[in-house]
């Protein structure tokens, strides 16, 4: 009986101390994982995505931005432009903003609401050189290359571009918006024009 009760001992004894290396290398995997994070990552950063279409023969500006981006791929390295470099994300149109909520409403439903897969805008974006760089965007089920420029000044990314959305069968779409929105996109010659062209400006600082 004395020999069975040293044995116990001895076997929790050795459970106990099974189970403190277990916690020890548990806490030191964890802490490998965190040292091993990038420096730059793109869902911890500032990210901006704003846009300025254009309406009337004029070409007056309607500016307008998207509240949510997702990283759904890379977006990490030791630089800002590691980082940047073959990232992919998604935009929910949902997210469009112009402070007139009447508008915002009216672009969801009668242009992107006239394309196929409208929920999401997806990309990838492609650094070329210290200046240049494209995005592969898919919109209207089409994947499109659009060149863009950009800077970095410290941790902050800037990108601009323009987007011809004729470039990715939008035509229907862009008809479609300016007819809902006729009169409200006329001009002093009378016309109701509602432009292909929308500037695009990206920034993310890290």
């Amino acid at each position: 009986m004395k020999n069975l009760t040293k044995l116990v001992f001895a076997l929790l004894i050795v459970q106990f101390l099974a189970c403190s290396t277990e916690k020890k290398e548990d806490k030191n995997s964890a802490k490998t994982e965190k040292e091993s994070k990038a420096q730059f990552v793109l869902n911890d950063a500032t990210n901006s995505v704003q846009w300025t279409a254009y309406k009337t023969t004029e070409k007056v500006p309607v500016k307008g931005k998207f509240t949510q981006v997702n990283i759904t791929s890379g977006g990490e390295g030791n630089s800002v432009k590691e980082a940047i470099h073959n990232a992919e994300f998604s935009i929910p149109i949902s997210s469009i903003f112009t402070s007139d909520s009447s508008r915002d409403y009216k672009i969801r439903k009668f242009f992107f609401g006239v394309m196929e897969n409208t929920k999401l805008l997806s990309g990838k974006l492609v650094i070329e050189n210290d200046s240049l760089g494209y995005a592969d965007i898919t919109m209207n089920g089409i994947t499109e290359k659009l060149p863009f420029s950009y800077l970095i000044n410290d941790k902050k990314f800037s990108m601009a571009t323009k987007m011809d959305v004729l470039n990715w069968n939008a035509k229907s779409s862009l008809d479609s918006l300016n007819l809902i929105c006729k009169e409200l996109h006329k001009g002093l010659d009378g016309i109701s024009k509602t432009w292909a062209e929308v500037a695009i400006n990206i920034t993310s600082t890290f």
